[in-house]
């Protein structure tokens, strides 16, 4: 079976699930007669517990072993990608937003902060675009995927919800990597038109983001960049989530970080792959022409055909197989049970 792959991979956990039902129905099963014998005598036990042979326990343990793990087989839904090749005439978008949650985003210059002014206008972005597919890619001292493509909005919706300085383990702002993340993260170019939406105040810290344009240009993707924050610098809020307390942001010798919108990196990445520079400083965002200017001309194409393989699914059989395993272990155990009644 070529390129088999699973939708669902993360119910792979669920086999440790299916081990310790197991481990706890073979103790049940080898111990019952010892637990008799403690209150009983054997002639006695005999008579009124009907004990199995060990090979039919044995099979029927299996059985049970084997229902559970086929059950996971299918809720991981595997797949093919063998199917009838489709062709859509619509060209959509794929726009991926790469969003900057580093402490300087935590500035106060765009009220009430860079990054809340920035989340709210992705909302208000999303709101106004139909159809197109939208990632989330949250970075600061590293770039992680927090939403891949999707047209589920309330899902994206609830995932940016959730995003902050936090989000990301290491610190500092390295727009470098979140550019090459986001390249993996949008796969193989499928013919759509590629947009990264880049939310930040443009500070990097040696991650080389220039040298990414290359690549970006060989994937098809355009970079409209959004710049948030004052080029005069603003001082970094940090507020206390337990206690509420706001301290202001210090290096390690004790100085006042200032933290200042870089606009020439950002027009510099954004030109070199034919996308837009919006200098949005510290004001609202028409976002309703970033949106009518540099993303829907990208999806007018008419008559345009873009390829896909349809995905097969299999997980009927290993649901089928679950279900003849359940059934055998049934009747194992109802044969047992029959047993005991013709004995008596």
């Amino acid at each position: 079976m070529n390129d088999l792959f699973f939708a669902t991979p993360g119910y792979v956990h669920l086999v440790w699930l299916v081990l310790a039902t197991l481990a706890l129905f073979a103790w049940l099963e080898l111990g019952r007669g010892d637990r008799l014998g403690r209150f009983l005598s054997s002639a006695m036990a005999a008579r009124l517990a009907f004990r199995q042979g060990a090979l039919r326990r044995a099979v029927r343990l299996v059985a049970i072993a084997a229902t559970g793990l086929f059950g996971v087989a299918a809720l991981m839904q595997p797949q093919t990608l063998g199917g009838v090749e489709t062709r859509s005439q619509t060209v959509r978008a794929d726009i991926m937003v790469v969003l900057d949650v580093s402490k300087s985003m935590l500035a106060e210059d765009a009220a009430p902060s860079r990054l809340a002014r920035a989340k709210a206008e992705i909302v208000e972005l999303i709101e106004r675009v139909s159809d197109h597919r939208v990632g989330l890619i949250a970075f600061a001292g590293r770039a992680s995927v927090k939403s891949p493509l999707t047209t589920d909005y309330g899902f994206f919706r609830l995932v940016l919800r959730g995003v902050d300085p936090g989000s990301i383990s290491r610190g500092g702002t390295e727009i470098g990597t979140a550019l090459r993340k986001a390249i993996a993260a949008f796969g193989p170019n499928r013919g759509a038109p590629r947009v990264l939406l880049l939310i930040t105040d443009g500070e990097d810290h040696d991650s080389y983001p220039e040298d990414a344009i290359e690549d970006l240009l060989a994937a098809g993707i355009r970079i409209v960049a959004i710049g948030f924050g004052s080029e005069a610098g603003s001082t970094i809020t940090l507020r206390d989530p337990e206690t509420g307390a706001r301290s202001t942001l210090t290096d390690g010798e004790g100085n006042v970080v200032r933290s200042r919108l870089d606009g020439e990196l950002l027009r510099t990445l954004a030109l070199r792959t034919e996308g837009v520079y919006v200098p949005a400083g510290t004001s609202a965002v028409d976002l309703d022409a970033i949106v009518e200017t540099h993303i829907e001309p990208l999806v007018s194409q008419t008559g345009a055909e873009v390829e896909r393989r349809q995905p097969t699914q299999h997980y009927p059989w290993p649901l089928f197989g679950a279900l003849l395993a359940f059934l055998l272990a049934i009747w194992l155990g109802a044969g047992g049970a029959q047993r005991a009644e013709d004995d008596a």
